[in-house]
């Protein structure tokens, strides 16, 4: 039992015939989840359909920092409409990049605020990407109200998860303690990966899901090849080798977190 709880099967980088062999890996695997997260409005509705044809799959809809500058308000009230769709479990990914900075960095804090305003108007689940953005996306989400004690009662969390969590320990205790869930991706498996180890040795794994991000971030032992939802079985033998657990235990137990995060029985 796997929940990848974040990966791109509506990535341009797959055609019809590696996405037909993927699905084919996945049904054959130990998968029992994938949430397919939209970055843009095209993508946001190829999730739908995905979650719409695979009974794993779920979606998550919002425009990710590097496409900010394509949004609009029509955009925004589109996204609105596709969090009412079937199987739509998150508003994400949306957040900050700082460092390939493809949109301005107000023209990013501007929409991400409205994001999460939209988030919060629906009650629904967030999925953040935050990359050298750290202060920017702390003091946005806190100003909004996103760790609020009334959502907290309400959801039973913040609803809030920080996806390929590569910050210090000290910002994941920080994000736990508000209630948030921290999601690691396959650079865990890597040998440079000393700061998110310590973050899963530190915090509880009740706060911890796990993630590909396919096609991105291949985890070892394919890490230079393309990156496909399967392949999160490696990072959940990761989690399962510093927390002490076996295989089975890891993968239940992070699947299951992910599955009260988005709220799927």
């Amino acid at each position: 039992m796997l929940f990848d709880s974040h990966a791109h099967l509506n990535s341009e980088r797959y055609d019809a015939d590696d996405l037909e062999n993927i699905v084919a890996a996945i049904e054959k695997s130990d998968l029992s989840y994938v949430m397919d997260i939209g970055y843009d409005l095209a993508s946001s509705v190829a999730a739908i359909e995905h979650a719409k044809k695979y009974p794993w799959c779920f979606a998550a809809v919002g425009c990710h920092p590097h496409d900010a500058k394509t949004m609009d308000e029509t955009a925004l009230t589109m996204f609105r409409g596709l969090a009412k769709k079937s199987k739509v479990k998150a508003i994400g990914e949306i957040g900050l990049d700082y460092f390939y900075e493809h949109s301005e960095r107000d023209v990013q804090q501007y929409w991400f605020r409205r994001q999460v305003q939209l988030a919060l108007a629906l009650d629904m689940p967030i999925v953040i990407h935050d990359r050298d953005a750290n202060d920017d996306v702390m003091r946005i989400l806190k100003e909004e109200g996103v760790f609020s004690k009334a959502r907290n009662e309400r959801l039973g969390d913040a609803k809030l998860l920080m996806h390929c969590f590569s910050g210090s320990k000290e910002l994941a205790h920080q994000y736990v303690k508000l209630g948030a869930t921290i999601s690691v991706a396959g650079p865990i498996t890597y040998k440079n990966a000393r700061k998110t180890i310590e973050v899963v040795q530190e915090i509880p794994i009740e706060h911890l899901v796990i993630e590909t991000d396919a096609p991105y971030l291949t985890p070892e032992p394919f890490r230079g090849k393309r990156n496909q939802p399967d392949f999160v079985e490696y990072t959940a033998r990761k989690i399962a080798e510093i927390k002490e657990l076996t295989y089975e235990e890891a993968a239940e137990i992070t699947c299951n977190n992910a599955k009260k995060f988005f709220s799927i029985d």
